[in-house]
């Protein structure tokens, strides 16, 4: 992988503390030595005949890990063929089909890197992570939904390191590769490259504070680390509804080979199926934000489906509040929130078992492994029960952003992890989120960069000044909300904003679906937007109608 070079003594310091703690979580049992390649081998061997079941466009295909390991195999001896070698960065922005799962299988067999891309993420974005992270090959649909990807690879394909795009359907161009026929390339009994259990094999974009998203680094070690916690564990059949581009989604493609775990996968959330599948298939167990569970309660009722079989659905979230783990409750699927983020997944444990005020009002316990420190500016520890910015570090942490420059910002002495959320800790080990210094918006689970909301705001000419900032939803957990100083003379309406941020190519659910027009954007002294007093007054006003719609009538 071409990950450039940056020198200086901050970055040296930072490698020093990483190389430690490695040794550390090593000699401490929390690495297998393992990596995913073996680990895949070593889950076909003992779980040939598990199943797993994908939907796409509500049309189910079985197979069994026996079968999707030899596809795995086939789909790395292609890639080869194709010129794809140990560490090259290989881009996927499919649903969570069998083929992406196989893909995802071929990709650790090669050594190479996989680079997963949400869904959501426009032509815009798509093209930044494709440059930064020099991928050699692309995977898409050639549609799928309302998206034509043609288009999007037509500009693609002037990319210098990208030297194949590979589109999955029906009438894929000429100038493109079918998946059928990227296929043919490969050869009988392929031998996958030994890799090692701390070489990079995950590069993940995610929305961070500044408008351009970063690039987060996994290894098999800390891959294989964060699913061998007790949350992946096979609790019976599973539900999988997120993303094959998110964190989780990822993981979840490979579950059913590495775990043993039976699955069900969705290749995009349609309450009113999930329904059908949790009765046709029999599904016990389930999971993601509060919006998953609430519509598939509410289609279940109005469709007259049966949901009995489903013994757990584990809700969790920072985006969740304690209106939304008690009615979890009363439907019989206690939630909790729980901390962590692409760069740290489980920095806390999701247990429904705690007491709901614990699960309500605290985002969990430090999970085993993990250390948190609440800090203040200068970095200096705080007491328990103050709130200062979160520092975590554990064994499943990131390796580090592509961007080492990246890194210097991000890191503490000693390797702990600044990141950028307010919090307090207590004296049993409970974390309680309160704020976030970073400017994200968390919108059903997916994080949105503020920052760059602002910039295509900005792009509009009767935009003169802008800042977007979270509100709050009862069923996303957070939305967009726009304040806008506009131009002399000039008006804009919520439509326009949308078919702006349409034009611009970035992901719908970064469009703001509501805009407030202001005089003047509230500033300090320096001139900086005043965010806080923005998101408070969209809080305050939330309240306020949970006030009023609980007022007896």
């Amino acid at each position: 992988m071409k990950l450039g070079t940056a020198e200086g003594l901050e970055l040296a310091a930072i490698a020093a503390d990483r190389e430690r703690l490695r040794r550390g979580w090593e000699a401490s049992g929390h690495y297998s030595g393992a990596t995913l390649s073996q680990a895949l081998a070593l889950g076909a061997r003992l779980h040939p005949e598990v199943e797993s079941v994908f939907y796409a466009e509500r049309v189910p295909r079985r197979t069994t890990n026996r079968e999707l390991f030899a596809r795995g195999l086939e789909v790395a001896a292609a890639l080869y063929a194709r010129g794809i070698r140990p560490g090259d960065v290989v881009a996927v922005q499919l649903p969570s089909w069998l083929e992406t799962a196989a893909l995802f299988q071929g990709i650790a067999h090669v050594g190479a890197v996989v680079l997963p891309i949400v869904g959501i993420y426009g032509p815009a974005e798509v093209e930044f992570a494709l440059r930064q992270s020099r991928a050699r090959a692309y995977f898409a649909p050639a549609r799928w939904r309302r998206s034509d990807y043609v288009p999007r690879c037509d500009a693609f394909a002037g990319l210098p390191d990208l030297e194949q795009i590979v589109l999955l359907g029906e009438d894929v161009p000429a100038r493109f590769t079918p998946w059928r026929e990227f296929l043919r390339a490969a050869g009988p009994g392929f031998a996958p490259h030994a890799a090692g259990p701390h070489d990079v094999c995950l590069l993940m974009y995610t929305s961070g504070t500044s408008s351009a998203p970063k690039g987060v680094q996994h290894t098999h070690a800390t891959l294989l680390c964060e699913w061998g916690r007790p949350t992946y564990a096979n609790r019976g059949l599973y539900l999988a509804n997120l993303p094959a581009g998110h964190y989780t989604g990822y993981g979840f493609l490979l579950r059913p080979t590495i775990q043993g775990a039976p699955m069900v996968f969705l290749d995009h959330w349609d309450a009113e199926l999930a329904a059908e599948v949790v009765e046709t298939h029999r599904v016990r167990c389930g999971g993601g934000t509060p919006i998953f569970l609430f519509t598939l309660l509410e289609a279940a009722e109005r469709l007259g489906r049966d949901l009995s079989s489903l013994e757990s659905f584990s809700m969790a979230g920072q985006g969740m509040t304690p209106a939304m783990v008690e009615q979890a409750d009363r439907r019989g699927f206690p939630g909790a929130r729980v901390y962590g983020s692409t760069e740290h997944p489980t920095v806390t444990a999701f247990d429904p078992g705690l007491p709901f005020e614990r699960r309500a009002f605290s985002d969990g316990r430090v999970d085993v492994g993990n250390e948190v420190r609440i800090v203040d500016d200068a970095g200096r520890d705080l007491p328990p029960g103050a709130e200062g910015e979160i520092a975590t570090r554990g064994p499943e942490m990131f390796v580090g952003y592509l961007d080492p420059e990246l890194d210097r910002e991000s890191f503490l002495p000693g390797g702990w992890l600044r990141s950028g959320d307010v919090g307090r800790l207590d004296a049993e080990g409970f974390l309680t989120v309160t704020d976030r210094k970073k400017d994200l918006i968390i919108r059903g689970g997916e994080n949105l960069s503020s920052v760059e909301i602002e910039e295509v705001l900005l792009r509009h000419p009767a935009v003169a000044a802008a800042a977007a900032v979270a509100m709050p939803d009862p069923r996303y957990g957070e939305k967009v909300c726009a304040f806008v100083e506009l131009a002399p003379g000039a008006s804009l309406g919520l439509a326009e904003l949308a078919a702006h941020f349409a034009a611009a190519g970035v992901a719908r659910q970064k469009t703001p679906e509501r805009l407030e027009i202001t005089d003047a954007l509230p500033r300090n002294a320096s001139g900086k937007v005043k965010k806080f007093e923005l998101r408070q007054r969209l809080r305050d006003e939330a309240a306020r109608r949970r006030n009023e719609a609980a007022r007896p009538r």
